[in-house]
């Protein structure tokens, strides 16, 4: 499903326009990230949680040259489905 189509199941579920769906489905996202940039957990009860997960720096390789590379510690997004969200999918 991509995002056009989301919005648009979103507006008929709830019988509103196309802009009002996609107004708060951008509003949903903002607000996840700009959560998770100041390093909180956002948890929606019955669906999962997003969380920051820290990389360490690390030794990789370029898989052209074989040459040993260095890989900076970082920042990531994180999903954990929720039970009842693995459930549903299960079935």
């Amino acid at each position: 499903m991509t995002k056009a189509e989301l919005i648009g199941k979103v507006a008929a579920d709830a019988k509103i326009s196309k802009a009002a769906a996609a107004k708060a489905l951008g509003s949903f996202i903002d607000a996840v990230k700009a959560s998770l940039k100041k390093g909180e957990k956002v948890t929606l009860i019955g669906f999962g949680s997003f969380s920051v997960s820290q990389r360490k720096a690390r030794q990789g390789r370029n898989p052209q040259t074989g040459k040993a590379i260095k890989i900076p510690a970082k920042k990531v997004p994180k999903f954990a489905a929720g039970k009842v969200f693995k459930e549903a999918v299960k079935k």
